[in-house]
């Protein structure tokens, strides 16, 4: 690792003051992910901000029948609330298909919103990555690209997002709550929370400079079926090559459906959630429109409608 300095800080307006002041500094938590970048020096941050005080460890319920999840709660604990696995199953499983249960236990709310991609290149610094250093070229436009984007990418990168938790998250229309320097808040839905890459994939999310994550807030649960299905080269320590987090009503109100392991961000496309019940070939046509597949990883798309298949009659029983 480079030289870094470090700090802890008391609450969260401080914190987020403290990477105002240094604009490369990083907030560091579990530090599942960021720990890695710093050992392979992808990451170099001068200095780090420790947030692990912060009051932001909590699950609470919300006035309108929803959850407040701190910053700071741990994935195990998140997975393991009674309230989550009751009325928002699909989160509880999407957090037990990623990761190991070490991991879990160390990894937060915040952070698992916030890691970075698994492409290989973006872990070579021997390989150009515009990602890690804007304006190199992306080596996995013409490279290894198996397990890579088909939606939303750009000729400047075809990265996918690696979490499981944003992708029920997104089915679930979660909220970010931020906090700025000056005592601002904000709250960002978790639809425009990360970027697709366009021109600048190295700016991964809508988040300000010394912005600081301290809460996502889930709205009111949807009674129905909660379906997390996780397809991947082998049954753990594995990203997924396809995701579906899937809410789908027993009443046959419409389901929502979000994707991973398909695009920069988890995916979710409205009008695809409107054909359920015409079968998972036609959510499947609708939710990949205007895809753009590598010969590698073309078989996404098939694997996309085996797995709504698979939802789909999950769902029904």
């Amino acid at each position: 690792m480079k030289p870094f300095t470090y700090e802890r800080v008391a609450t969260p307006a401080d914190a987020a003051a403290a990477a105002l002041k240094n604009p490369k500094a990083k907030f560091i938590a579990g530090g599942t992910n960021l720990l890695d970048l710093m050992k392979l020096e992808i990451e170099a941050p001068p200095h780090l901000i420790d947030i692990n005080r912060l009051e932001l460890a909590k699950i609470v319920e919300t006035d309108d029948g929803g959850l407040r999840i701190g910053a700071l709660v741990r994935n195990t604990d998140l997975a393991a609330d009674r309230r989550v696995r009751k009325d928002y199953a699909v989160l509880s499983r999407a957090l037990l298909a990623g990761a190991s249960g070490q991991l879990r236990n160390k990894a937060t709310t915040a952070g698992n919103l916030l890691q970075r991609t698994r492409c290989p290149y973006f872990y070579d610094p021997t390989k150009p990555c515009n990602k890690r250093t804007p304006g190199s070229g992306c080596s996995a436009l013409s490279g290894f690209n198996r397990n890579l984007a088909i939606l939303g990418a750009s000729d400047q990168c075809i990265a996918t997002h690696p979490s499981d938790m944003a992708v029920a998250m997104r089915a679930l229309d979660a909220t970010v709550e931020t906090i700025h320097a000056d005592g601002r808040t904000r709250a960002i839905p978790i639809a425009d929370f990360h970027r697709l890459p366009g021109s600048t994939p190295s700016v991964e999310t809508e988040l300000a400079p010394g912005e600081l994550i301290t809460a996502v807030v889930l709205p009111k649960p949807i009674k129905g079926a909660h379906i997390y299905r996780k397809v991947r080269d082998r049954a753990s320590y594995a990203f997924a090559l396809v995701s579906v987090a899937a809410v789908i009503p027993k009443d046959g109100a419409p389901g929502r459906l979000a994707f991973g392991g398909l695009a920069h961000k988890p995916w979710r496309v409205p009008a695809a959630e409107q054909r359920i019940a015409e079968g998972p070939k036609a959510v499947a046509q609708t939710a990949l429109a205007g895809a753009r597949t590598t010969p590698q990883n073309a078989f996404k798309t098939e694997l996309v409608e085996r797995t709504l298949a698979a939802v789909i009659e999950q769902a029904k029983a």
